[in-house]
């Protein structure tokens, strides 16, 4: 089948290669605040609204601790005496309407932050997802789906929070800090001065302790994306029946419960950390006011400027009022420093260049200059991305011509190339030298997606969706009717076997189609390929896995689809293409015999082995 893609199960990491390719694109740290926050820039009216009602719900919250230095100096106990009972009440009712518009604006704000926040999320999401399906094959060849999936749903999850309540949190609390300041200069300086004398040194400790936590941030998500690959691959029903068959349920149950100790650790760790921090920074704006209280006495009993109770009770009111949004400060820049490791890990899957793109201006394939269905290899040769510059390539050398309507097909030893031929057909992998040439056309020439459109694939492992048998049917065919469907199943001999079942079309197949037989996936693969109506058919291995009499029902819809289309097929066994037009024998890498059956076989070379030790083992050729 050409060469082996993948190592050992749940041990094929990203090779060293492509991890050095992913160190190096990897964006720096210091550009990281103007990407995220090109993140928001769609929504930039929405923010300044936003802005405005954080801005107002500050100013809303500040104002009550003044209106209350007035109720204790003006209304309680005036310099004139006795309760001023008109003006209280005028000032209770207006701190009772401040209440209720600062909680009015604080819905209207949430709204708005929840809603840009998680716009912004999932439009990373979406973007991640689009840019991961942009990446060729060879991409997904090394990498653990595991790990793509926990870059696109724990990491850009990871970051969601900080993306949904940064922007106002940091506005909010600011100006919230600011306005307090500025209130408590207002009602004593030298209180205010005594009240943020702490503040530098916290600062200080808060930088060092963010930098400690997206260290660890970094590694939990390290440890998260173990373990979701880990979870993907010994929980897939392939991964299920792989460790039933060999009886490894305890070795992976070991494994998982070895990495999710460690997610567990550091995510005590993660928590933990800060938490003596913040401890501290509650401790010292808590202890605050009674130093206020003290300092108030020796101003008093040393008759240093004016104080008045009714001061010191407002000063008192809005420095408690500092210590909830200060520390939220102090907390979102945690949280940045702490996400600015999740936010690396997502460009760096972001700034990954695909290696196989259009051209600027692609030629469209109705101009090319050959007849639709025509394939020609030129002198092509090829290697795997991860394979040493001094291995021998996979195809060295391979020429040959597929004219329209011809079945052309490709045999030889395993590792001879015969999958490369069809991954390069399609555009799928670059040939390193040589050409393709798709009607008459350089493959690098056409868009990647008109070359798709006219191709169809029936690969020997066929994926099926959990889903109905007619969903999976019009994967192909979106708007196919029920009558197209039909037609393509009655043609790949497929349809009475449905029409028996209970559900019929409708009838769910289960994970990767496992509720059904070989034969019975395949055939569907075929009517999804015929639904699709493609002029050029490509066939690897289709029938290597059933039995005989499935293979004779695959077999006979195979030659239905195939009648009139280009065709590329590969096999193992020669039953398979004895009725080709062309049989290209691959060894090594390149093509060492061509003809028909019954040429080759009179030739003595390696076909003539392959037939007679398929007959020498069983496999008969008839």
């Amino acid at each position: 089948m050409g060469r082996p893609m993948g190592g050992g199960r749940g041990m094929r990491p990203i090779d060293e290669r492509a991890q050095r390719r992913l160190n190096a694109e990897a964006p720096r740290v210091d550009h990281l605040g103007s990407r995220v926050a090109g993140l928001f820039r769609p929504y930039v009216p929405r923010i300044v609204v936003t802005a405005l009602l954080v801005v107002i719900g500050a100013a809303l919250g500040v104002v009550p601790p003044l209106v209350i230095q007035r109720v204790f100096d003006d209304a309680l106990f005036p310099a004139s005496g006795g309760v001023n009972i008109p003006l209280l009440a005028a000032l209770v009712g207006l701190m009772i309407g401040l209440y209720v518009a600062s909680a009015l604006v604080q819905v209207v704000q949430t709204w708005f932050t929840a809603s840009v926040g998680n716009r912004v999320t999932g439009d990373l999401r979406v973007r991640m997802f689009e840019h991961l399906q942009s990446m060729e094959l060879s991409f997904f060849a090394r990498t653990k789906t595991g790990v793509i999936q926990s870059r696109l749903q724990n990491d850009v999850g990871g970051v969601s929070g900080v993306l949904t309540s940064t922007v106002t949190s940091i506005l909010g609390n600011t100006v919230t800090v600011i306005a307090s300041i500025v209130a408590m200069a207002l009602i004593d300086w030298r209180l205010t001065i005594l009240a943020l004398v702490v503040m530098p040194p916290l600062v200080l400790i808060q930088r060092r302790v963010g930098q400690v936590r997206a260290r660890i941030a970094s590694e939990t998500q390290q440890s998260l994306s173990e373990l979701t690959a880990i979870t993907q691959e010994t929980l897939s029903v392939s991964g299920i029946l792989l460790s039933k068959s060999f009886n490894r349920q305890r070795a992976e149950l070991a494994r998982y419960a070895a990495e999710n100790d460690n997610q567990i650790a550091l995510q005590v760790r993660q928590t933990m950390s800060g938490q003596g921090f913040f401890a501290v920074v509650t401790v010292l704006m808590s202890a605050i006011p009674a130093i206020i209280y003290l300092a108030a006495g020796f101003l008093i009993a040393g008759d240093v400027g004016s104080i008045t109770a009714g001061a010191i009770v407002a000063f008192t009111t809005v420095q408690a009022r500092l210590l909830m949004p200060l520390t939220s400060l102090m907390r979102v820049a945690l949280e940045v420093q702490t996400s600015a490791a999740l936010f690396a890990r997502i460009f760096e899957y972001l700034d990954l260049t695909p290696a196989i793109v259009d051209r600027p201006d692609p030629l469209p394939l109705a101009a090319a200059p050959g007849p639709l269905g025509r394939i020609e290899f030129r002198d092509v040769t090829f290697r795997y991305p991860d394979a040493s510059a001094e291995s021998a390539p996979t195809l060295d050398g391979v020429s040959f011509v597929a004219e329209p309507g011809q079945h052309v097909a490709f045999v030889g030893p395993s590792g001879a190339g015969k999958t490369t031929v069809l991954y390069l057909t399609p555009r799928l992998y670059l040939a390193a030298q040589g050409s393709v040439r798709f009607a008459g056309a350089d493959v690098r020439d056409l868009a990647g997606e008109d070359i798709v459109d006219h191709v169809g694939i029936v690969s020997q492992e066929t994926y099926l969706f959990h889903a109905t048998i007619r969903e999976n049917l019009r994967y192909a065919k979106p708007d196919a009717t029920d009558a197209e469907i039909e037609r393509a199943c009655r043609q790949a001999n497929i349809h009475e076997r449905i029409a028996g079942f209970e559900a019929g079309y409708e009838t769910v197949v289960g994970e990767r189609g496992y509720r059904l037989s070989g034969g019975e996936k395949q055939r569907i693969a075929i009517a999804r390929v015929l639904l699709k109506d493609p002029p050029v058919l490509l066939l690897d291995e289709a029938t290597s896995a059933l039995d005989t009499v499935s293979e004779r029902v695959v077999q006979e819809a195979i030659a239905s689809a195939a009648r009139g289309r280009t065709t590329l097929t590969i096999a193992h066994r020669l039953s398979t293409v004895i009725g080709a037009d062309v049989i290209h024998v691959l060894d090594g890498g390149r093509i060492v015999e061509s003809g028909t059956h019954e040429t080759l076989v009179r030739a003595g070379g390696l076909y003539a082995e392959l037939a007679a030790e398929q007959l020498a083992t069983g496999r008969a050729l008839e």
